[in-house]
């Protein structure tokens, strides 16, 4: 206990303001995206817009890995691309536990599991919804049109499918 109050000093140093690099997606909404995912199965929401969320928040740890590779200098061909879909690939592991694969109809012509399909569909918006932004923001001379616009982007074109995809209710 005698340690713990010599180091109070020491301790407090951690509390002070210090530079930060700042990150382009909000780590706190990423958590709570994938917290809520169990929760809102258990509330009811189809399984496909559980899957819409889960592949968008994988493919945001997708391009979090590729920040960390460019930071680490870490460069090869098609480097992107796998790491993207390595992130993506990691749903699979849902249907190792407790999910079992159950693929329906969907749209008539596309047989699969509405979870695989719901993170298969997140995944594609999301990387759609990224390039927009860089577009928007290029067409704008490099500068955002509102604060926080590449956060709101994706979330509202998410929420936006996955009331479509409630209604369509696959």
């Amino acid at each position: 206990m005698r340690k713990f109050f010599k180091n109070i000093p020491f301790l407090s140093l951690l509390f002070l303001p210090s530079i930060s690099m700042a990150n382009p997606a909000c780590a706190v909404c990423t958590v709570a995206i994938g917290a809520s995912l169990e929760i809102a199965r258990r509330l009811g929401v189809p399984d496909s817009v559980v899957g819409l969320w889960a592949g968008a928040l994988l493919t945001l740890l997708g391009y979090w890995t590729i920040k960390f590779f460019d930071k680490k200098g870490w460069r090869f061909w098609g480097r992107n691309a796998l790491l993207i879909a390595v992130s993506v690939a990691m749903i699979g592991f849902i249907y190792l536990g407790e999910v079992h694969y159950s693929p329906i109809w969907i749209c008539g012509f596309l047989y699969i599991d509405p979870v695989l399909f719901g993170a298969l569909l997140g995944m594609i918006l999301f990387i759609l919804v990224e390039k927009l932004y860089d577009w928007m923001k290029k067409k704008n001379g490099g500068r955002a049109h509102f604060p926080f616009e590449k956060v709101v982007l994706p979330v509202v074109v998410l929420a936006l499918v996955s009331w479509w995809l409630c209604v369509c209710s696959f």
